[in-house]
């Protein structure tokens, strides 16, 4: 499948331009789960988040914002990953921390990442927010995370306004993140095959078995896999954490700062004009700066820390922290190892050794697919 269009991205350079997509969200029709609901699984799984483990994303599909930490929620204990997960692979890498480079090398007083992109509508500011999350053979991966979120959700999980959700409206996400934690897969022929049957990856003894109960032709067995052992296995994570705005505009006003920061750049404008576009002078709604730990410490450092005062308005931007070294410095460590920043899951098709069955397994994932992708 073809990637939707993506929004444009400007990380303090150039901007990227990409084809306008138009709103739509449709009904969640339950109907759809009834092949693919969760059961029990021949062993105990897991919610430790992990390279190499296995997710069934149909049975939370447009609700795994619920038990993956990406947005800010309402409770009290520390937590990333509440999916279940099973071991498919064994032998599999632990994640490391990410390692500062040497401080002599060191020229950022920031160890992240701080980048804007400009959305023409509300299905672009979607895929803009989960544009580091990828599913494979999922053209809207985003729709697995937040499919289900309505207006009401959509603001509260963006900071907005719900008025401002949808209609006549363009949008600007501003994000600055914090990564601490990567895990990356890595396992000897993963994903190479040939056209005989090839040893592939070494499986775990339950998968293995259950792989000889998948037959060509018969979409039930590859169905009753994916309920025992996932649709799924997480290739590559990265945690952290992150704060994120949006900015909402009128077609004519976006058009026209988008212009002007796609042709000039950010570092070509005065600290004024940078704050002129981005504050109510030029917006229509200065969104709330949302922390995607949801962590109380930082979001009221983050309220008191960063406003800004422009003529007669007052309001907390992000963009106070642009070119501002003891911010920065500080943000740094306010921002810990609370949330989910990237996550790439590729379907569990390398668990089929024989290409016959393999080539069964991915076309009726494609089939399911489609399905959820469709009547999300």
């Amino acid at each position: 499948m073809r990637p939707a269009p993506l929004p444009c991205r400007m990380r303090l350079g150039p901007v990227r331009s990409a084809p306008s997509v138009h709103p739509s969200f449709l009904l969640f029709y339950a109907l759809l789960s009834a092949a693919l609901l969760p059961s029990s699984s021949p062993q105990p799984p897991t919610t430790q988040l992990h390279a190499g483990g296995a997710i069934n994303i149909f049975s939370r599909y447009g609700y795994l914002s619920i038990s993956i930490r990406v947005v800010p929620r309402n409770d009290s204990e520390p937590w990333v990953f509440r999916e279940p997960m099973v071991d498919v692979f064994r032998d599999t890498p632990p994640a490391l921390p990410i390692k500062k480079p040497p401080q002599k090398d060191r020229s950022l007083v920031f160890d992240g990442d701080f980048h804007m992109e400009f959305c023409d509508d509300v299905r672009q500011l979607m895929q803009a927010y989960f544009r580091d999350f990828s599913i494979e053979r999922l053209s809207e991966p985003w729709r697995a995370f937040a499919g289900s979120w309505g207006r009401a959700a959509i603001a509260r999980h963006l900071g907005l306004n719900a008025t401002f959700v949808g209609g006549q409206h363009c949008y600007v996400l501003v994000r600055v993140a914090r990564r601490r934690t990567i895990a990356n897969l890595a396992i000897p022929g993963l994903g190479v095959y040939t056209p005989e049957t090839v040893d592939g990856p070494v499986l775990t003894e339950p998968v293995a078995k259950e792989i000889e109960s998948v037959h060509p032709g018969n979409a039930a067995s590859v169905d009753k896999f994916v309920r025992s052992f996932g649709s799924h296995y997480v290739s590559s994570y990265v945690t952290g954490n992150s704060l994120y705005q949006v900015f909402v505009y009128t077609p004519s006003i976006y058009s026209k700062i988008k212009e002007r920061l796609r042709t000039r750049g950010v570092a070509e404008l005065t600290r004024a004009e940078l704050a002129s576009f981005f504050s109510p002078w030029y917006a229509e709604h200065t969104g709330k700066i949302q922390v995607a730990s949801g962590n109380s410490t930082v979001a009221a450092w983050a309220e008191e820390k960063l406003r800004i005062s422009f003529y007669f308005f007052s309001f907390a931007s992000l963009l106070r922290l642009h070119g501002d070294a003891r911010l920065l410095r500080r943000l740094d460590a306010l921002l810990g190892d609370e949330a989910l920043l990237q996550l790439q899951l590729k379907s569990l098709a390398p668990a089929f050794h024989n290409p016959t069955t393999r080539k069964w397994f991915e076309e009726v994932l494609d089939n399911r697919l489609r399905l959820w992708e469709a009547n999300m």
